[in-house]
């Protein structure tokens, strides 16, 4: 699936990568919605419309990862309601020894996530994910998202690492597909990144529904220099 003599760096995204996506397909498109429609005396269908519509209008953009565009938008604390479900905010069930495993073989590991810094922050605060990084990028400090050049441009430049011998992981095919015309030689897709949902059929690129099927591979190999 992946040669990883040929790979010192893995990116590694955050949300349904790293975390089950789970809380976030929960916030978003539950208890989001239920708080917004106990403000607006809206009923929970019309509050969950209207925040979809709204979703969709600035997908992909700065602003759909933005919990301060969330809280102007919607008059609410998007960070004080997030803390209500937190419990719900875990590592995959798999990530551990994969991130641990990179770790130990010596490999560059970066994170590189959409996710606002508060957001980042809480996730943080709860699964204490930082540890297995080397680095942490909130997306947000480049003043674009990863569906953008530009964002793999910046990065690029602030980071440096080499294109060919670098492993970019994400659940999502448009991340992917934005790296790949980005030049980063290694791609691979979470195919599974909500616990509580069916796996998804990828396939244009490399996919996993558990990390265990690479450990053998990263704690055997190691990359040319």
């Amino acid at each position: 699936m992946l040669d990883w003599s040929k790979i010192s760096t893995v990116l590694l995204d955050m949300d349904g990568t790293i975390l089950d996506l789970h809380f976030d397909n929960h916030f978003w498109l539950h208890h989001l919605p239920k708080r917004y429609s106990d403000l607006r005396g809206v009923s929970l269908a019309d509050a969950q419309t209207s925040l979809a519509n709204h979703y969709e209008k600035v997908a992909g953009t700065i602003d759909w990862y933005c919990l301060d565009y969330w809280a102007q938008q919607t008059q609410l604390s998007i960070t004080d309601l997030k803390r209500e479900v937190q419990h719900l905010i875990q590592l995959r069930s798999d990530a551990h020894d994969f991130l641990v495993a990179l770790k130990s073989s010596g490999r560059e590991v970066v994170l590189v996530t959409n996710a606002h810094p508060d957001s980042l922050s809480l996730k943080i605060e709860r699964t204490k994910l930082d540890k297995y990084f080397d680095t942490l990028y909130s997306t947000h400090e480049f003043g674009v998202t990863k569906e953008s050049q530009l964002l793999w441009q910046r990065l690029h430049q602030k980071h440096g690492f080499a294109l060919e011998k670098t492993l970019f992981v994400d659940d999502s095919v448009v991340m992917l597909d934005s790296a790949k015309k980005y030049g980063i030689e290694h791609l691979l897709a979470v195919a599974n990144p909500d616990s509580k949902k069916a796996s998804a059929v990828i396939n244009d690129y490399p996919s996993i529904t558990d990390y265990s099927v690479l450990l053998a591979g990263i704690n055997n190999s190691q990359w040319d220099n």
